[in-house]
């Protein structure tokens, strides 16, 4: 379980067929095999650990649900260590459980905002609500308008400087998952989509 708040953003130093392989923030110093990782916001579990790296196991669901297959040595990617019991919850409930792929439809830059608009497909966008919580690619964020399948999300200079959101452009593909609590709430919602 994760939160949304992004912890560090990490070059991709490899990818091949079955996994991942990224550069290792030193602030990730109590990781080890077997740890929860958000990636992007996919949770996926360090099969392998060095000092500068940490490699990651892809399975085939994964790549066909998460705009992962898309990166390429030197893409950056948000990273987020699951949450301890102890912590505050500073975003939302985040499972890491990414349920499908939203493309930018238009990056506004303003002097104290950036505000980007998504197009969602049907089966995100029901569990969409204004002024609720949503992760893309991993970052909590608070939704600030949804009409007709888009989503209007509003980024503090904070989000653009530490996160890879800042750098989205038109036509760019992000990773999406709702609120949890929505999803609960809604009725006739199946979790068979999930990427894990």
């Amino acid at each position: 379980m994760f939160t949304g708040i992004i912890e560090a953003t990490a070059t991709v130093l490899n990818t091949s067929s079955t996994g991942l392989t990224i550069e290792r923030p030193a602030l990730f110093d109590d990781i080890k095999i077997g740890s929860s990782i958000s990636v992007s916001g996919v949770c996926l579990s360090v099969v392998e650990l060095r000092s500068s790296s940490m490699r990651f196991d892809v399975v085939e669901e994964t790549w066909k649900k998460t705009k992962l297959a898309e990166l390429k040595k030197g893409d950056r990617v948000n990273l987020e260590r699951s949450m301890k019991a102890s912590d505050r919850i500073e975003g939302h409930i985040v499972q890491g459980h990414v349920e499908g792929v939203g493309t930018v439809n238009s990056v506004k830059r303003k002097e104290k905002s950036t505000e980007i608009i998504f197009h969602f497909s049907l089966l995100s966008f029901h569990s969409i609500v204004p002024k609720g919580s949503i992760a893309i690619d991993g970052v909590s964020l608070t939704v600030a308008d949804v009409h007709d399948q888009s989503v209007t999300i509003a980024l503090i200079p904070h989000t653009v400087e530490n996160t890879t959101l800042g750098s989205l452009k038109k036509g760019d593909h992000v990773n999406i998952e709702t609120d949890v609590m929505v999803r609960a709430a809604r009725s006739g919602y199946s979790d068979s989509s999930h990427a894990h």
